[in-house]
């Protein structure tokens, strides 16, 4: 399996109506695992359904392309709570939420943060946070190594 196949995915993905949110690669060369995290465009919770619906496309696909091993394990599932933001619109979607970010430029090079705005040309996006002091920090998105909602258990 080689890097190509997250393309090849997200346009199955796409065909369907549904993002790619993440994917990762696990288990052995003669086991792989492939585990697919989804969204919907409409803003509604990911079902089984549409799980269902997205293996089923994708598994036709990659065994027809033969894009991996004949023992294969996939694993479709919704983004959950602690999703990654990996683009400038998953930024925009989730504006005043909060989250994880790892970055050069914040304290300490990783925080939780609420996200107030983007703003920028497309590929020079520049995220507006604040701080859990309050303090309000410029953070380009090419500059997050990595990003994810912040998710916190209810007591």
């Amino acid at each position: 399996m080689g890097e190509s196949i997250e393309p090849i995915v997200a346009r199955e993905l796409d065909a369907l109506g549904f993002d790619l949110v993440e994917l990762r690669r696990g288990g052995s060369k003669a086991r792989p695992v492939l585990e697919i995290r989804i969204d919907r465009r409409d803003g509604e919770k990911v079902t089984i359904d549409d799980c269902a619906r997205a293996s089923r496309a994708l598994e036709a696909h990659l065994e027809a392309n033969a894009l991996v091993a004949e023992q294969y394990v996939l694993e479709v599932s919704s983004p959950g709570a602690d999703r990654p933001l990996r683009h400038a619109a998953d930024w925009r979607r989730f504006l005043g939420r909060h989250a994880t970010v790892t970055s050069g430029l914040l304290a300490g090079g990783k925080q939780e943060v609420e996200i107030l705005a983007l703003d920028g040309e497309a590929g020079a996006e520049v995220a507006l946070v604040r701080d859990s002091k309050g303090r309000e920090v410029q953070v380009p998105l090419r500059d997050v190594t990595q990003a994810r909602l912040a998710f916190h258990w209810k007591r």
